[in-house]
């Protein structure tokens, strides 16, 4: 009877996911990884569809064939004869049958390695949508929560010359999740990053933080070091364009630096990079690092102590072809796209993009605001919630603390202003103030519809008010938003984060047609008209570049895609708006 209640154990227990729980990777698990020595693990994987969680209640990973007593055991998988993945990507964009498919799927491959010298191993995952368990070698590793930010795994223990290695990755949308189970985008699974091999020495750089003094002296640069373990040692700072070599004492695991150095400053128009390195016992890592500053004071936004209007646009990572797994010449395209309709601004919305989209935008010469998903009716009474949100929060912040290109940590978008939304998102912006650096805290708010004002007790704990109205469109009667502005008179900067209008591409009609490119053009030119001359908006987003997938939009316009873009979903095809935003756009950069 006991074999028996050992073999049938699977099928009896509920809470199996539970012993996959501990081990849980989130912030304080990251390593600093740019500079260093890696090997990727992209490529071909064996995957299978796994609806049942079957992989984690049977323990697949383990590689049972035999029992005790050595007699062979029938198993419901077979590894190395399952049908092959390219990774990174997004399951639903490689075969049609998993366009709609949420759920488990099981990544497999195997893999050498054989040792150069390194102390430590570590497996970082870009991202996984939006639970992940990692197991190798028939040992359970970790697991992450949160489908757009990385992890980190030290899997020096458990490696071996000859490795198996298989990752569990679940898209099912939860109401307790961030975000919540009801989105307004396409709802990806997959391993769609790069998933790498780090190595390291014994005791090495876990992070490391760099940037302008925010002291208006433009003369001051700010370092930050913590080791793995709190040992004392000596780093060695070196900015050589800069005549920079400066060593950082290390007390206990950490260590600072402020310095006297003149960097030409980053800008959209000059958007100039240093190589920094670090080195500090066995260790060394670099970057290529831009140094500005960015404030709001007397309801000005500042870069370099300059006022700056934001000319922006609302982005997806979003592809026909690839989904969230873009390539860099995609997101390259994206920038290119959003400087030739006169932008200095991307609001890269409604979750963290891929920090190559960070890199790439201080190399190109853009801003940009980065989110996290805190989006609509989240559960903000949970305390586990906050929680992943706030982990969400710090490794977005953590990835991308060096990028000159990020101005604002965004904690959220359209929730309605209740006790307990107020509690967990004035949290988070009190979070992303302490640990942000140099950068404005935002979210993007809602119009207070029964005053018609813009009014909102989280603006308390912002330095720019992000506002999303749809005057024209959502809302009608487009005479309300004059009235809103009127009624409104802010003490901070803001920023309308959201407007705009569905237009089929190449559907045309009169201005009063919905969703035709003739109305999303109509609304364009009286948004434009209405907010261009109102002091303290400081900034715009529309919403969106391109048309984007969404499962909830079902109308013969939409076709399962949100059309409020400027471009077509290839973007092949600009919309009549994009040249109206455009004419504006160049107007303001005179």
């Amino acid at each position: 009877m006991e074999k028996v209640k050992k073999y049938m154990s699977d099928i009896h227990l509920e809470d199996y996911t539970k012993q996959y729980e501990e081990k849980q990777a989130s912030a304080d698990t990251m390593v600093f990884d740019a500079g260093r020595k890696r090997d990727l693990l992209n490529g071909e994987w064996q995957y299978a569809v796994d609806q049942y969680d079957t992989c984690l209640r049977q323990k697949w990973y383990q590689e049972r064939y035999f029992d005790e007593n050595g007699y062979s055991l029938p198993v419901d998988y077979s590894f190395d004869q399952w049908p092959v993945m390219h990774l990174p990507c997004c399951w639903n964009t490689v075969e049609e049958k998993f366009l709609l498919y949420e759920g488990s799927m099981v990544f497999t491959r195997k893999f050498s390695y054989r040792n150069s010298g390194e102390a430590k191993v570590v497996l970082k995952v870009g991202a996984a949508n939006y639970l992940c368990r990692v197991f190798l070698n028939g040992s359970y590793v970790g697991m992450h929560r949160g489908g757009s930010t990385p992890f980190y795994f030290d899997i020096t223990d458990v490696l071996a010359a000859e490795n198996r290695i298989v990752i569990v990755v679940d898209s099912t949308r939860r109401a307790e999740q961030v975000p919540t189970e009801n989105t307004d985008w396409f709802n990806y699974g997959g391993l769609y990053r790069d998933i790498e091999l780090l190595y390291l020495p014994d005791v090495f750089i876990r992070d490391f933080k760099i940037g302008l003094s925010a002291d208006g002296t433009y003369g001051r640069i700010e370092a930050r070091l913590t080791l793995s373990k709190p040992v004392s040692a000596t780093a060695l700072l070196s900015i050589e364009e800069l005549g920079i070599k400066e060593q950082i004492a290390i007390t206990d695991g950490t260590g600072s630096l402020l310095l006297e150095a003149q960097p030409e400053l980053w800008s959209p128009q000059t958007p100039k990079l240093y190589r920094v390195e670090v080195t500090c016992m066995e260790d060394h890592v670099e970057d290529r690092v831009g140094f500005r500053e960015i404030k709001v004071e007397q309801g000005e936004i500042l870069l370099n102590g300059k006022p700056l209007y934001l000319r922006g646009i609302s982005c997806h990572e979003d592809s026909v072809e690839n989904g969230k797994a873009l390539t860099d010449r995609e997101r390259t395209e994206n920038i290119r796209l959003a400087k030739e309709l006169g932008c200095n601004f991307m609001r890269i919305a409604h979750y963290p993009h891929s920090e190559r989209m960070a890199k790439l935008a201080d190399e190109l010469g853009i801003l940009l605001w980065e989110e996290i998903p805190v989006y609509w009716a989240i559960r903000f009474e949970r305390e586990a919630t906050y929680e992943d949100a706030e982990n969400q929060l710090r490794e977005l912040m953590i990835r991308d603390w060096n990028r000159a290109s990020v101005i604002v940590w965004s904690v959220g978008n359209e929730n309605a202003d209740t006790d307990e939304r107020l509690q967990f998102m004035s949290r988070l912006a009190q979070c992303a103030r302490a640990e942000g650096g140099n950068r404005l805290v935002s979210a993007a708010c809602l119009v207070n519809s029964e005053r018609n004002i813009i009014v909102d007790r989280l603006t308390d704990y912002l330095d720019v008010i992000g506002l999303n109205e749809y005057c024209g469109w959502y809302t009608p009667d487009f005479e309300k938003l004059p009235q809103l502005l009127a009624n409104s008179r802010p003490e901070k900067p803001v920023v309308i984060t959201e407007f705009g209008a569905d237009a089929l591409p190449g559907h045309h009609g009169t201005g009063s047609d919905k969703g035709t490119e003739e109305c999303q053009a109509y609304v364009y030119e009286r948004q434009i008209e209405t907010l261009r001359d109102i002091d303290y908006v400081k900034g715009m987003t529309p919403w969106i570049l391109y048309d984007f997938r969404c499962p909830r939009r079902t109308s013969f316009i939409q076709g399962y895609y949100n059309r409020k873009g400027l471009l077509s979903a290839d973007k092949e095809h600009k919309k009549m708006a994009y040249e109206i935003l455009q004419a504006f756009y160049r107007e303001m950069e005179r």
